[in-house]
């Protein structure tokens, strides 16, 4: 089985615009699945999570952390894993994927300078640190930021 192939029970889906209390020969009728009284039963019933005027879980439990909307995820790899490529490539994040360096790439590519780098290359990343530039430039290779 797979999750392509899952589908509902038979008979647990129902139509989203079946009339509700339009009679009794509607198999709907009267309370219209609302049962008998009750704050539920009437219009303008509490949101999810009121729980009748006891202080909600949700405000119960202590506030944690901090969450920054603007930060970047960043991958990291080492110059050693640049010696997969051929003597004088082009690096960049296309072929990083490619040779199954990287498998996401988020929010951009840092290439750091640990391990050795064997070969002069050209590559492309959204940053670097000052020992992996220093590595690959020895070599005689080029640093490009994009």
């Amino acid at each position: 089985m797979n999750l392509s192939e899952l589908k509902p029970a038979v008979g647990s889906k129902h139509n989203d615009n079946f009339r509700r209390g339009r009679g009794h020969g509607s198999g709907n009728g009267k309370t219209a699945g609302k049962g008998h009284k009750g704050q539920k039963a009437r219009s303008g019933a509490p949101r999810p999570g009121f729980e009748g005027g006891q202080m909600p879980l949700y405000r119960r439990i202590p506030k944690r952390g901090f969450h920054n909307i603007n930060t970047k995820d960043i991958v990291a790899i080492n110059v050693d894993v640049l010696n997969r490529f051929e003597d004088g490539a082009e690096v960049n994040i296309e072929t990083l994927l490619e040779s199954g360096a990287i498998t996401n790439p988020k929010d951009g590519v840092k290439i750091l300078g640990n391990g050795e780098l064997t070969k002069k290359l050209t590559v492309k990343a959204n940053a670097f640190s000052a020992g992996a530039v220093e590595k690959i430039q020895a070599l005689g290779g080029t640093v490009e930021v994009i």
